[in-house]
């Protein structure tokens, strides 16, 4: 495995959250196995880190252009996505589907990060499978959006001839950074 050193100014990253309790509530310290040695507590956040009282924001409304119509009929247009982790992105890659055809890929992450569309209890990657395909090409391009904090271009300069100039960041498919 390869590591990294930290960003000058970037918060290291504590233990995860405590599922089923509010949110910005510390993991309990202690060993996250038998036998292991209790982990440090971490750091307090530097104060540049971010400016007092602005808030992450976690979740993004989003309105179909035609909507997902269920099985009764009913169509489904406004939803919310979430941002997505490392592991939303890793673990599709498991998937037989995915392997089988990459294409899928799409699906089956928007499945996981979208966390509400209209009434349904509900949603998954058969739901994303069963939506208009200007839908999810709306899907795919709402996902890069979100999780590239609105672009996918960054400045950048030529180390040779010491120019600026823009990159794309994403990728031609979601998943694919």
């Amino acid at each position: 495995m390869r590591r990294t050193a930290a960003r000058p100014g970037s918060v290291p990253a504590g233990p995860g959250p405590v599922p089923g309790a509010p949110e910005g509530t510390p993991a309990p310290e202690g060993p996250a196995e038998p036998g292991q040695a209790p982990a440090a507590p971490a750091p307090a956040p530097a104060a540049s880190a971010a400016p007092a009282g602005q808030v992450l924001r976690t979740e993004f409304p989003f309105e179909l252009p035609r909507g997902y119509v269920d099985d009764s009929g009913t169509v489904h247009r406004h939803g919310v996505m979430r941002l997505a982790t490392a592991r939303d992105e890793l673990i599709p890659l498991r998937d037989v589907r995915v392997q089988e055809n990459p294409a899928y890929l799409s699906v089956v992450l928007l499945g996981r990060v979208i966390t509400r569309l209209g009434t349904l209890p509900m949603v998954h990657d058969g739901v994303v499978e069963n939506m208009f395909a200007s839908d999810l090409a709306f899907l795919q391009d709402f996902y890069r959006q979100v999780n590239a904090e609105g672009h996918t271009r960054a400045g950048v300069t030529c180390p040779h001839c010491e120019q600026p100039f823009e990159v794309e960041l994403g990728g031609s498919r979601l998943g694919e950074s």
